[in-house]
């Protein structure tokens, strides 16, 4: 369990106590109203749903033994020190403007946390879109680092596929999901997140939404092979109802793998196998805690899981905008540039919105942006 589900699990705790009320609360539209008869019965045909819900291809506890209490964990979250989460300014950027990267540029822009922004063979793909001040059910909780927001809705140009890894709010956000709503030609996602963009307005025929090992031929010269982490999902207090993946972008020219948040595992030297290796990688590295690493990558193992899948290139996902641990803000980038000394890729540090060039990221010179932040 990470620090969002605790804080939900507060939440549920002050609003039960509430005289009845924040029944209200969850029929908002950013919670399931529940699953169609005929999605529920796919998800139920998955040989990864059992008991109820979905499972990972190998069985791991969220929280380990020697972990403390849930409740003792949100109380320190919520009252506990907060020196180091957070930076004491503003995130440094490098905003690219979208509609000046010609549409033939095979480029990488990321976004904060895991929102990536990709051209890769005339094909423009978002991944994990974030554009709000907060990643959370209310807006006071999880807000964003001062400077790491820089990119709006109405900035995208019109996007060929969206794919959203899972249902956390640092994932799935739905002001910036409904603001990208009419410049979005296909969506894929796991078993059961489909069900949100329908709630949400979207054509069914619009959602492509898969199973680990589905292989989705989005166009001639495009495929997304939608494949295992090692992670959990829901919004509020039903966990696993809806699957949770990575993905592999391939063209005729590229090949691109997103981890997805989840813990290391098995999963990645069989990607690597399987896929012959990846131009780059965009690798969780963030958010993780010893006592919740079965579903989050400690940085080390970022940079094993990257050796793994075979990447020439990794940049590192999933950090520099929300406070959702314990470590100090820095630490991802600081630990993972450290443990990838003398591995078989080279770590790519761009800003926040600074552009990576992948015809030529040999030649590109990233800066350890946040050694010049405190």
């Amino acid at each position: 369990m990470d620090r969002r589900t605790f804080i939900l699990s507060g939440m549920g705790v002050l609003m039960g106590a509430a005289a009845g009320g924040g029944a209200w609360f969850f029929k908002k539209p950013e919670f399931l109203q529940g699953f169609s008869e005929a999605r529920r019965l796919r998800m139920e045909a998955s040989k990864h749903f059992s008991g109820g819900k979905f499972q990972n291809l190998v069985p791991v506890e969220v929280m380990s033994e020697d972990s403390e209490g849930t409740l003792a964990a949100f109380m320190k979250f919520i009252f506990g020190s907060k020196d180091g989460r957070m930076p004491k300014q503003p995130v440094v950027s490098q905003k690219t403007p979208l509609d000046s990267l010609p549409a033939d540029r095979d480029a990488i822009v990321w976004m904060g946390h895991s929102t990536f922004y990709i051209q890769a063979d005339g094909y423009k793909i978002m991944i994990d879109p974030v554009f709000s001040d907060y990643a959370s059910p209310v807006s006071f909780i999880n807000k964003a680092f001062p400077g790491s927001n820089i990119y709006k809705a109405e900035e995208i140009p019109e996007i060929d596929l969206l794919a959203v890894s899972h249902d956390h709010w640092d994932h799935l956000d739905y002001p910036s999901i409904m603001g990208l709503k009419n410049k979005v030609k296909q969506i894929i996602c796991p078993l059961g997140v489909g069900q949100y963009f329908e709630q949400w307005g979207f054509a069914s025929d619009k959602i492509r939404e898969c199973d680990w090992f589905d292989k989705a031929e989005i166009s001639e010269r495009l495929t997304v092979h939608v494949l295992p982490s090692q992670h959990f999902s829901g919004r509020s207090f039903t966990r696993n109802s809806t699957l949770w993946c990575g993905f592999a972008f391939i063209t005729p020219n590229k090949k691109i793998y997103f981890s997805g948040d989840g813990g290391y595992g098995e999963h990645f030297k069989a990607i690597g196998k399987e896929f012959g290796g990846f131009d780059i990688a965009l690798a969780e590295n963030g958010q993780y805690d010893r006592s919740w690493h079965n579903i989050h990558l400690l940085p080390e193992e970022t940079a094993q899981a990257a050796e793994d899948v075979q990447a020439k290139y990794v940049i590192p996902a999933h950090g520099g905008k929300f406070a959702l641990s314990k470590h100090s803000w820095n630490a991802p980038y600081r630990d993972l540039a450290a443990a990838s000394a003398g591995r078989n890729y080279r770590l790519l540090t761009p800003k926040i919105g600074q552009c990576v060039n992948l015809n030529d990221c040999r030649e590109e010179d990233f800066s350890h942006w946040w050694e010049e932040m405190s």
